[in-house]
């Protein structure tokens, strides 16, 4: 339900529609779409050839600009026989606690690469991610989304 630029997110408690701005509820697909378009802007704007780090603050930095939560180096636990074992995995960014970004600057992408994304999928039970290479000459053949499958 669309209200005046408005989406109807979600029913408060006393069965009182809030209405939220558009940003705020958006599905892992409009989160991609705006993903995509900061990779590109932080690309032209970087080139390739940086560390990791640089490109991972930068596109924070860039994606917080355009209204969206974006936390960075997220613990990522596993739950092993009923536990939670904090072994030291860490997402890359975390977009709206939807979509996981990872990202990379290497010389050439191994199948661990992508693996390594649905993994992260998987524990999180979350759907999408998204995994960049910056370290490319074409970014657009550098990005991959990737879906839970579970």
């Amino acid at each position: 339900m669309i209200f005046y630029g408005y989406r109807l997110c979600r029913p408060s408690q006393k069965n009182i529609f809030i209405f939220e701005h558009n940003l705020f509820c958006m599905d892992e697909n409009e989160i991609s779409y705006l993903i995509r378009g900061a990779i590109f802007k932080v690309y032209n704007e970087l080139g390739p050839g940086l560390l990791e780090s640089v490109y991972q603050y930068i596109l924070k930095y860039e994606l917080g600009k355009s209204g969206l939560n974006v936390k960075s180096e997220v613990v990522l636990p596993v739950y092993y026989d009923g536990i939670k074992h904090d072994i030291g995995f860490r997402l890359d960014l975390l977009v709206e606690n939807k979509v996981i970004i990872e990202l990379k600057s290497v010389e050439e992408l191994q199948k661990v690469h992508h693996k390594q994304l649905l993994t992260y999928l998987k524990l999180s039970k979350l759907k999408l991610g998204i995994f960049v290479n910056f370290n490319a000459d074409d970014i657009s053949k550098s990005i991959f989304r990737k879906v839970n499958g579970k």
